[in-house]
């Protein structure tokens, strides 16, 4: 390994340095402000030299398991800042909250650590480091606070899932190094046009165990059956990292190695996914409709999401330059990192001061336009840009992957789509005139300074990119012509 080398690892060195800071000033003074403040200047940190790497260096294999090109530092960019954000939050959330709040900023950092390990993945071992990474981190981060079972159930519930489906990926990997003798995602492609009929049925069954675990950790119907309970037991940081960190990380790694294995080439795969983006869009938004509870409506409207999302990576095995999906998917996941973030935000400052179970009942919402306008208006901009309303940054999204889904003419996708649209509408609207009706009561809502300027900014990011989102569209361009 070279100076080229260790400059372009640079994003993952520091990121790892400051990890380590951070654990050695939890050792010897606990002192959540300086936690967190240690956490984003290492954060923001890793964010410069992931803009200067990607700026200066060649793109390449740094060695056989990373590799850092265009693709991995717009993914890597995304999940580090996604993660600035939560700190922030996490923080406001954090300081009522009893003992032992410095190891969650602590799993904060490491968690985003193993999403920039996914993103510039491109081979299996590192694939599944950084995969563990995640996962191990979240399985402690659902569980805080431990007062009540509620949260030691959904870690729980997560931790035996979780386990299962990395099991499915890992045996799935398995079988296909056993037939083609090797884990490089590129070399798994050239190899696998010189297997005979038997090998290649061996290889399908291995890639649909890979997808099948990938599936789980993605939110996607059938396997979606965790979602609901653990975004509801886990504290709302938590749920907002889970819910974009690392569903971000694993969909950067699926994408990397569809295109470069060209899984889109097995038919019965690609026919699966198309039918489980139409289940994971109508499910999502039926059952969200039947919800009492904020984090439940935006856990099943994330299941929704995931399914729009799939729409876009469906549509790649019919576009021959499979640039338009790419574009849509890397948009869309922007837009839904922003509105997620600051809607599972809106709910940490609610919640700031209650030492129980999170304010997520809808009703705890009732007359917060009169309480607390900015903040009302906060969240109603997330849901609606989560809704694709116009002048919104989730409506740009929406319209890139309706454009792919077009092109590729998959049309009972785009009937799901705008069905799932509709009803989705439907239930945030609920939410939105739940915060206008006037109860009479005037109690007090904190804003703390460091949640409130996280949510102002992402607010602004939202309807400014939303208006003029000529950036963001020329950067996810230039992204997608690498891949190609």
């Amino acid at each position: 390994m070279n100076t080229l080398d260790l400059f372009a690892l640079l994003p993952l060195i520091i990121l790892t340095t400051s990890i380590i800071l951070v654990m050695l000033v939890i050792a010897f003074a606990r002192n959540l402000a300086l936690t967190c403040l240690l956490c984003c200047i290492g954060l923001a940190s890793t964010l410069l030299s992931i803009a200067w790497v990607g700026s200066s260096a060649d793109s390449g294999y740094v060695t056989p398991l990373i590799l850092v090109d265009a693709y991995s530092t717009l993914f890597s960019g995304l999940i580090v800042a996604a993660g600035i954000f939560i700190s922030l939050i996490s923080y406001s959330y954090l300081k009522h909250r009893g003992e032992n709040q410095d190891e969650f900023i602590l799993l904060l950092m490491l968690s985003t650590l193993g999403a920039v390990t996914l993103a510039h993945s491109a081979h299996f071992v590192s694939f599944i480091l950084g995969l563990e990474l995640v996962g191990v981190s979240l399985y402690a981060m659902i569980s805080y606070p431990s007062k009540g079972l509620f949260g030691l159930e959904a870690a729980l519930k997560y931790l035996i899932l979780s386990g299962v489906s990395s099991a499915f990926i890992l045996f799935g990997a398995a079988l296909m190094f056993a037939v083609l003798g090797t884990l490089s995602f590129s070399e798994m492609a050239s190899s696998a046009q010189a297997q005979s009929t038997i090998e290649q049925w061996f290889i399908l069954i291995g890639t649909t165990m890979v997808l099948a675990g990938i599936g789980f950790k993605l939110s996607l119907v059938p396997f979606h059956m965790w979602t609901p309970d653990v975004y509801e037991g886990a504290p709302a940081p938590a749920t907002a990292l889970l819910a974009t960190i690392s569903k971000g990380g694993i969909f950067a790694a699926l994408l990397r190695f569809f295109l470069s294995f060209d899984g889109y080439q097995y038919n019965l795969i690609t026919e699966s996914l198309f039918w489980i983006a139409i289940l994971s869009i109508v499910i999502g938004n039926v059952l969200a409709l039947m919800q009492t509870k904020i984090k439940r409506v935006l856990a099943y409207s994330s299941i929704a999401h995931l399914g729009y999302l799939m729409v876009a990576f469906v549509s790649a095995s019919i576009l021959s330059g499979k640039q338009l999906a790419i574009e849509a998917s890397l948009f869309f996941l922007f837009a839904y990192f922003i509105t997620t973030i600051g809607a599972f935000g809106v709910v940490a400052i609610m919640s700031c001061e209650s030492q129980g179970s999170d304010k997520d009942e809808i009703s705890h919402y009732q007359g917060l336009f009169w309480r607390r306008p900015l903040l009302a208006a906060f969240f109603s901009a997330m849901l609606l840009s989560l809704a694709g309303i116009p002048l919104t940054l989730g409506f740009v999204g929406k319209f890139y992957i309706v454009a792919a889904g077009v092109e590729s003419e998959l049309w009972a996708l785009l009937v799901a789509v705008v069905i799932g649209s509709g009803i989705g509408l439907f239930y945030y609207l609920r939410i939105i005139f739940s915060m206008t009706t006037h109860t009479g009561s005037d109690e007090p809502i904190a804003i703390p300074a460091t949640g409130g300027w996280a949510l102002g900014t992402l607010a602004f990011l939202l309807v400014y990119l939303g208006v003029y989102p000529t950036l963001v569209v020329d950067w996810v361009s230039s992204v997608a012509k690498s891949m190609i």
